[in-house]
C-alpha cells in the first residue's frame, strides 16, 4: 500500500591454505582482504573519505572483536589500498569559483523547485520537482501522479514552478506557469516497463518563456549512477523537497531530508521499477530527487549522484493504526528512466 506524497495547498583466494600466527587460514585472510579492497574502491568511487573505513568503527576494533592488533591493522590497510586505487588525481580535486558561485551551483538547492497544480485559478496541490538538462534541452521532472491521478480524480490543467532570478538576492523569485495540455493532448512524457506504469513524468520547458537571469542548476546524465554495484543497503541519501509545503519562505529554498537505501539497489522491488528508502517523508515531497553525496566534487564528477525520484510512502494495509507505527519506508523510481524519457517521444495517455 502506498501513500501519495503531494499535499493540498495548505576475488578469488589462493588455493593453498597455511596457518597465520593467529590460526586464521591464509586463504580466508586473502579473500577477506580482497573483499575489503573492493569495498574501499567502491567507497572512493562514491566520493567518501578515508574516515569512512569500517575498520575504524569501534565494533570492528580489537577491543570489541578480541582479535589481535595486527589482524585489525591488516584489514584496515586492505580497505585503504582499495580506496587509494580509486582516488582522483590531485589536480582534479579543486573547483574554480567563489563561495557564492559554489552555493548557486548546488543542484540540491537550485535544481529543485516547488510544483503547484491548478484547475483554472483554483489551487489544488503542492509537490516537488527538479530540473534535468540533456543535449541543451531543459526539463522539469516530478511524479506522474502530481500531474494526473485517476484514483483521486486529480486532473489539473496547469502547474506553476518557482525560479530564482537573482543569484545575489535569493528573495527574488518569479513563477512560471505551464499548461499541461495542448490541443487536448497531455504535454508531459511518462513511461512504463514490464512491471507497469512508472510514476515519473517529464515536461520540456521553453527557455524563451523563462524569466531573465534565472538561477537554475539542473541535473543531467552526468549525475546518474554509472552502475548499480556502487550502492548498497544502508547507504546515506539526501532528499531535497517541500514537505507539507514547508520550506524557507524568505529565500525560497527546499529543506533536505536524510534517508538511506532500504532495499537491494539495482533490484526492482517486488518486480516494479523502484527501490525503497528509509526516511521521514511527507506529502509535498512527491517528485523530489533522491541523491547521494559525492565528495569531493570535481569538474568531471558532480557533487551529487541522482539515484531516484521519490514517489510515495509505503505502508501495510494490515497495520493496526493504534498498536503499530508506520513503516517509514518510501519508494523511489530508478532515475535512469530519465534517459528513456529524454530520448524520443514518450507521450502521456490520460
Amino acid at each position: 500500500m502506498s501513500s501519495r506524497s503531494d499535499t493540498p495547498i495548505a576475488d578469488a583466494a589462493p588455493a593453498a591454505a597455511s596457518e597465520q600466527p593467529d590460526n586464521t587460514p591464509v586463504a580466508t585472510v586473502s579473500a577477506e582482504h580482497a573483499e575489503l579492497q573492493r569495498q574501499g574502491a567502491k567507497s572512493a568511487a562514491r566520493g567518501e573519505s578515508l574516515a569512512s573505513n569500517p575498520m575504524l568503527d569501534a565494533v570492528n576494533q580489537p577491543g570489541a572483536t578480541g582479535e589481535t592488533e595486527q589482524v585489525w591493522s591488516d584489514r584496515r590497510d586492505a580497505w585503504e589500498r582499495g580506496h587509494g586505487s580509486r582516488q582522483l588525481p590531485v589536480a582534479l580535486l579543486t573547483r574554480p569559483g567563489t563561495a557564492a558561485n559554489e552555493r548557486t551551483q548546488d543542484e540540491a538547492l537550485f535544481g529543485v523547485t516547488r510544483v503547484l497544480t491548478f484547475s483554472g485559478n483554483t489551487a489544488l496541490t503542492a509537490a516537488s520537482g527538479f530540473f534535468f538538462e540533456r543535449d541543451g534541452r531543459l526539463y522539469l521532472v516530478t511524479s506522474r501522479h502530481v500531474l494526473f491521478d485517476a484514483p483521486t480524480q486529480h486532473a489539473p490543467d496547469r502547474i506553476e514552478i518557482e525560479l530564482h532570478t537573482d543569484a545575489s538576492d535569493l528573495t527574488q523569485v518569479s513563477r512560471l506557469s505551464i499548461l499541461l495540455h495542448r490541443d487536448g493532448v497531455a504535454v508531459w512524457r511518462q513511461a512504463q516497463d514490464s512491471g507497469g506504469e512508472i510514476d515519473v513524468a517529464l515536461l520540456e520547458i521553453d527557455r524563451a518563456a523563462m524569466p531573465t537571469h534565472c538561477v537554475v542548476c539542473a541535473f543531467g546524465p552526468q549525475h546518474l549512477a554509472v552502475g548499480f554495484d556502487l550502492f548498497e543497503v544502508g547507504d546515506r541519501l539526501a532528499i531535497p523537497a517541500f514537505p507539507l509545503g514547508f520550506f524557507d519562505t524568505v529565500h525560497h529554498l527546499p529543506v533536505v531530508r536524510q534517508a538511506s537505501v532500504a532495499s537491494c539497489y539495482g533490484i526492482r522491488f517486488q518486480g516494479l521499477g523502484y527501490f525503497l528508502t528509509d526516511g521521514r517523508m511527507h506529502r509535498g515531497c512527491s517528485g523530489s530527487p533522491v541523491l547521494t553525496r559525492v565528495d569531493p566534487a570535481t569538474p568531471a564528477r558532480p557533487r551529487w549522484c541522482l539515484l531516484g525520484v521519490h514517489s510515495s510512502r509505503m505502508d501495510m494495509a494490515t497495520r493496526d493504526a493504534v498498536l503499530d507505527e508506520s513503516l517509514g519506508l518510501n519508494c523511489a523510481w530508478y532515475a535512469d528512466v530519465l534517459m528513456t524519457l529524454t530520448t524520443g517521444e514518450s507521450p502521456a495517455r490520460p
